[in-house]
């Protein structure tokens, strides 16, 4: 008797459920993913905070009533940097400036790659170069400047091999590491495989150096400006680094601040450019100024 009750509740309670209606779509509870917080691109609070650091400076040197010679507000070297372009004296030096900093910036670039190959390559050259190498970047550049403005004149030529003194070692020594970093299994597999040296530097060596290559590159375009700017200090008639010495010398404090505008600007696009390269040529790895940085 208990049995046949229980199958009849079962019967009368899955012919309820059956007739049930359908629960509403309106007040059916649908799970929703968390909302996801927006996140403001990383420019946008860069500019927010240099924005801030001109509003302070502005009102610090109007507070405390500094004299521009000694500190010019930002709307002061805005309005140098707005005269020196209209004139053209901001525009014809940095011109000069940036043609000294490609040329050496160049010429770091292809000495760097080419030590760095030969180091990496030739284990007699590696003996004999690279402590000389070492040995010739123990030498303050600041102290070579002078020597080769004396050998080679105030002209383009010396601050060109300046720029190559300053913005060689950084990309040698990533170059290099870049060179070995290449797995040694690999290597020895496409040895066994009759691969010449010349092969396994052109589809192994190099991809495995290449994000190595740009790291130094980012660093190197950086001190390849100081470098133009130094060697300018020391003895020049023309450039940007010139134009800051002039500034001084007349107490255009608003003046050098421009030109120190400018000088950022020639940087950050020089940086810029190599990054995106970087980027675009390897792209199976990220910058090393973006890795680690959360979107």
């Amino acid at each position: 008797m208990s049995a046949h009750t229980a199958s009849g509740r079962d019967r009368r309670s899955a012919s309820t459920a059956a007739a049930a209606p359908p629960a509403d779509p309106e007040t059916a509870t649908i799970d929703v993913p968390p909302r996801q917080r927006r996140r403001l691109p990383g420019a946008v609070y860069s500019t927010a905070v240099f924005a801030g650091l001109l509003l302070a400076w502005q009102l610090a040197v109007k507070v405390f009533d500094v004299s521009e010679i000694l500190v010019p507000t930002p709307l002061a070297v805005g309005r140098s940097l707005v005269d020196g372009f209209q004139d053209g004296i901001l525009v014809t030096h940095a011109i000069v400036t940036l043609e000294e900093v490609v040329y050496g910036f160049g010429l770091a670039v292809g000495s760097a790659l080419l030590s760095a190959v030969l180091i990496t390559q030739f284990r007699p050259v590696e003996r004999v170069l690279f402590p000389l190498l070492v040995l010739t970047q123990t030498i303050p550049k600041v102290a070579m400047a002078p020597l080769l403005i004396v050998w080679f004149g105030i002209g383009t030529t010396s601050k060109v091999l300046t720029v190559a003194l300053i913005a060689f070692f950084p990309l040698l020594i990533n170059s290099v590491l870049g060179f070995r970093s290449a797995p040694h299994d690999q290597v020895e597999m496409l040895r066994s495989f009759g691969a010449s040296r010349l092969q396994v530097l052109r589809y192994l060596r190099i991809p495995s150096a290449l994000p190595h290559i740009f790291a130094g590159l980012e660093v190197a375009v950086i001190l390849a400006v100081t470098g133009a700017v130094v060697a300018e200090f020391v003895g020049s008639s023309e450039g940007l680094g010139y134009l800051i010495q002039a500034s001084n010398f007349t107490l255009d404090v608003a003046r050098t601040f421009a030109v120190i505008v400018v000088l950022s600007a020639i940087g950050m696009l020089l940086h810029a450019i190599v990054v995106h390269l970087g980027k675009w040529l390897v792209f199976w790895t990220e910058s090393p100024t973006t890795s680690g940085i959360e979107s």
